[in-house]
């Protein structure tokens, strides 16, 4: 899945069911960090909670139609931390918008990062020297 450049946050919610409409809370962090404005409407991507895989992992796996992330577990990277997440990790894009998600990290700090983890439409980083 590629994620868009114009991403302007992400954050886990629920969604609410109140009679015949549909609702999602958006974290007051976002507000207070800019990266929302009350009263604006925005579109909204929704990626399923990931489930249990039930495939044999001994079986290689059949390549999808779909792009794989720019990123490998183990690699190094150089990233700007661009905004915060919900849980207050810090959040750099790379190639294609795909997002790595920094614990501990600020905005506006250039970091020098292990990928620990990576999924399809992100990976975690973690920070190995600050201010690069």
């Amino acid at each position: 899945m590629e994620i868009s450049e114009k991403l302007l946050c992400l954050f886990s919610a629920e969604v609410d069911d109140a009679d015949d409409t549909y609702t999602i809370e958006v974290p007051q962090r976002e507000v207070d960090t800019g990266s929302i404005e009350p009263g604006e409407t925005y579109r909204v991507a929704l990626i399923a909670s990931e489930r249990e895989e039930t495939t044999d992992a001994a079986e290689p796996e059949e390549p999808s139609g779909e792009p794989q992330p720019p990123v490998e577990a183990g690699e190094i990277r150089y990233v700007e931390i661009e905004d915060i997440g919900k849980q207050g990790d810090g959040i750099a894009r790379v190639e294609r918008g795909y997002v790595i998600i920094v614990p501990d990290a600020e905005i506006g700090e250039r970091v020098k990062v292990e990928i620990t983890e990576v999924k399809s439409n992100f990976a975690v980083g973690e920070i190995i020297d600050e201010d690069v």
